[in-house]
C-alpha cells in the first residue's frame, strides 16, 4: 500500500474510516467516511471513490428533505412495472442510464419523475398511456432497441410485455 504523508505536518497517514456527519437542511446522517487520516493533526485526504460515498449520503439526505422517492422505492416501483432500467429511462424519462443512477443514489430523481412513479405505483395500467403515446409518435423501435439490449441480460422482460 502506498504511503501517504500529511500535507500539513509531514506525518504518516493511515487508511481508515472515521465518523462523519453530513447535514442538509433539517436532516443529518453520520456514517464512516473512508480516507487517509493523519493521527498527529487529524487531517484527512479522500479519493474520488471515497467521495462517492459521501455524495450518495448527501443525495439521500436531499431526497428525504425534499420529499422525493428514495432509491429503494424507485427500484421497487420499476420492478413492479416489469421495466428494465433502460426501458424505465426511456418511458418515464432521464435516458438509458438514469434509473441505474437513481437506484444507486448517484443521481437525484426530479420531482416530475417521482410524481409519475408514484402515480404508476398506484395505477400501474397508466403505463399503457405512455406506451400508446410512444407507438403514436413512431418511437416504438427505440423502446424495442432498449428491450432487445436488455433482453439478453434479463430474459423475463421483452418488448411485447412492455408494449403489449
Amino acid at each position: 500500500m502506498a504511503e501517504h504523508i500529511c500535507p500539513l505536518d509531514g506525518a504518516a497517514m493511515l487508511r481508515e474510516a472515521r465518523p462523519l456527519t453530513l447535514t442538509y437542511k433539517d436532516k443529518s446522517m453520520t456514517f464512516d467516511m473512508p480516507g487517509w487520516y493523519c493521527h498527529e493533526c487529524g487531517e484527512g485526504i479522500h479519493s474520488g471513490e471515497d467521495m462517492k460515498l459521501s455524495d450518495r449520503i448527501l443525495n439521500r439526505l436531499k431526497v428525504r428533505s425534499e420529499g422525493l422517492l428514495e432509491q429503494e422505492e424507485i427500484r421497487r416501483i420499476r420492478k413492479k412495472l416489469h421495466l428494465s432500467q433502460e426501458a424505465a429511462g426511456f418511458l418515464i424519462g432521464g435516458g438509458p442510464r438514469a434509473f441505474q443512477k437513481y437506484e444507486s443514489g448517484d443521481l437525484l430523481p426530479s420531482r416530475a419523475v417521482c410524481n409519475l412513479l408514484t402515480v404508476l405505483d398506484r395505477v400501474p395500467d397508466a403505463l399503457k398511456i405512455i406506451q400508446e403515446k410512444i407507438e403514436q409518435k413512431g418511437l416504438q423501435p427505440f423502446l424495442e432497441e432498449y428491450n432487445h439490449h436488455n433482453h439478453s441480460k434479463n430474459a423475463s422482460t421483452s418488448s411485447t410485455s412492455l408494449l403489449g
